[in-house]
């Protein structure tokens, strides 16, 4: 095994350099991770631009992998062998507090980096911190006993596999917290990948209409969207939204309205309100709103609106997001648009941001590419 890591480090706000590790020494309740996918998501474009705390990191939250070497309590612990390949979430929680013995890691506010500086959290920790390895965007990566994995099942590859996160949180978002099931109306703003992902969500919940909206400039996401399972597109900058979307559900309205549109702004969330049904629909937002002035409280009430916050993905949606890649049901691979080494991600990131490259939806970062 190679006594060092190449890994490449945000060393300052839209900055990176490439870095070698020693490898870190792997305790009997560890393991090392050979890196082979991390995916990039809008996440990792706000980071970059504006790290939420002080540089290095090896950034990357969205990773596949095959397990180097591990210990042997680790082994028992997580039922896996040296060579499984696994997906690695981004949490890592504490397993002490309220949060984590009901199962709600994500929520875990020992290990997330907002309420403790200390924190520990794959893309997110600094890599001076111990266990140096701390992101995707390396060769290798460090697995601690309380890191949280997922064994990939053997009919999907690593690349396919590098779309779980995106997965996971379409089916988190849409099923579980937006409550669609069999016969629901569903409009998804903004065909993303996580607004894709909530096409397969929802068509494998069997709901009756999904409609996805974009613009102009999104023409080929909303093709695949087509191909996904959606019933409808719109484009929004062609003609009124509102009266488009009333035409498709002959002015019934949607059960459930997703905004996957990531901090567009308030019109999003004005056309959801507006197009949900008069009574008891629900509005999922995913996204960042500084402010939301005239926020239509009256309307709200009147239609007995619930209004929740997309939050992250849990255990059971990650696993359902495997089982969904391993059925080979929906043709998901198209979502893997493009690919990058070590040495570009500087490249791969500013390409999810929209700022070069044509028809990028997801981006896998590939740590021995190139190499």
């Amino acid at each position: 095994m190679a006594e060092k890591a190449l890994a490449a480090v945000r060393v300052a706000p839209g900055t990176t350099e490439i870095r070698e590790f020693p490898m870190p020494d792997v305790p009997g309740d560890g393991a090392l991770l050979r890196v082979e996918v991390a995916g990039i998501c809008g996440t990792d474009v706000k980071m970059y631009a504006k790290p939420p705390f002080a540089d290095p990191v090896i950034m990357g939250h969205e990773n596949i992998g095959i397990i180097e070497r591990s210990g042997p309590t680790f082994r028992e612990r997580h039922g896996v062998e040296d060579g499984d390949r696994v997906f690695v979430e981004h949490y890592v929680g504490c397993y002490k507090c309220e949060w984590c013995r009901i199962g709600q890691y994500r929520h875990c506010e020992n290990t997330d980096w907002r309420t403790n500086p200390d924190a520990r959290r794959y893309g997110y920790t600094s890599s001076d911190k111990p266990g140096r390895l701390w992101g995707g965007f390396a060769q290798y990566m460090y697995l601690p006993w309380n890191a949280v994995l997922h064994r990939v099942p053997g009919t999907v590859t690593a690349e396919l596999g590098g779309i779980v996160t995106p997965l996971s949180n379409g089916i988190e978002w849409a099923l579980v917290d937006g409550g669609v099931g069999y016969d629901s109306t569903v409009l998804i703003q903004g065909p993303g990948q996580q607004g894709l992902s909530q096409v397969v969500a929802c068509k494998q919940a069997g709901a009756s209409l999904i409609v996805i909206t974009g613009t102009a400039r999104d023409k080929a996401r909303l093709d695949l969207a087509l191909a996904l399972g959606a019933d409808h597109v719109v484009d929004v900058t062609a003609g009124d939204p509102r009266e488009q979307l009333r035409n498709i559900t002959g002015g019934k309205g949607f059960d459930v309205v997703l905004d996957c549109t990531a901090g567009a702004g308030t019109a999003p969330v004005l056309l959801g309100i507006d197009v949900l049904k008069r009574r008891e629909g629900t509005l999922l937002i995913q996204g960042e709103l500084a402010a939301f002035p005239d926020f239509p409280v009256k309307k709200l009430t009147e239609k007995a609106i619930t209004i929740k916050s997309a939050r992250g993905h849990s255990f059971r949606s990650c696993e359902l997001a495997l089982a969904q890649l391993a059925s080979h049901r929906f043709p998901l691979d198209e979502l893997a648009t493009h690919a990058y080494g070590l040495s570009d991600v500087d490249t791969a990131i500013r390409a999810v941001g929209g700022e070069i490259g044509e028809g990028v939806i997801h981006v896998s970062l590939l740590p021995w590419r190139d190499l």
